[in-house]
């Protein structure tokens, strides 16, 4: 917010119109998939002429890497901002699986439309977004994995490689949320935070 109201009135709208494009963007790519829509379909959705989408994204190609990586940074961030708080690592575990679920369920549209388009996407997307996505991924992995090796150092934690605990964890919740992404009565995710928790800690927590 602050940085906000240090760009110039210019600056700001230019954000807000770029936000605008990419939201009508998700919206018509949701309903009709990536290759059936077309420059002007988002531009008639955002209300604007055409050309201005020009001014922001060369093509649509990457319009739609903007709008996934941008879902993707916002999404890490926020679980990096748990993972940075200063509670106990039971608290910030419990907080790291249900935001998960939360992100998830505000992100449905976008996650729908990555999976189930990416396959039918020319290589070159999905190959630069995969690159793009496995960093911010791998990054937070790390910061997940330097969490639990502060809970082996305290002793609430086995002592096993603080990196394959933390890749334990994200498999774990990750099979968890994708089952709730294909069936979301069947398979709510909400609802198995406690089971999740559970699972995990059954077999890592110190006795």
């Amino acid at each position: 917010m602050m940085q906000d109201e240090k760009l110039s009135r210019r600056e700001r709208e230019k954000l807000k119109h770029r936000s605008e494009i990419l939201g009508a963007a998700l919206k018509v790519f949701s309903e009709k998939g990536y290759h059936s829509v077309s420059m002007h379909e988002i531009a008639n959705g955002a209300e604007f002429g055409v050309g201005t989408l020009y001014m922001f994204f060369k093509n649509k190609e990457e319009l739609y890497k903007a709008l996934i990586m941008e879902k993707a940074v916002e999404y890490h961030r926020i679980l990096n901002g748990v993972l940075s708080k200063e509670n106990d690592l039971l608290t910030i575990l419990e907080e790291y699986i249900s935001t998960k679920a939360k992100i998830f369920a505000e992100s449905i549209a976008t996650l729908r439309l990555y999976f189930g388009e990416t396959h039918g996407v020319s290589f070159n997307i999905k190959a630069g977004l995969d690159q793009d996505i496995r960093k911010l991924y791998d990054e937070l992995v790390e910061h997940l994995s330097s969490v639990l090796e502060k809970g082996i150092r305290e002793n609430v934690l086995r002592k096993v490689n603080p990196y394959y605990l933390a890749v334990a964890l994200e498999g774990l919740t990750n099979a968890f949320l994708f089952c709730w992404l294909e069936d979301p009565d069947r398979h709510p995710y909400e609802a198995n935070i406690s089971l999740i928790k559970e699972l995990f800690l059954k077999g890592c927590i110190a006795k």
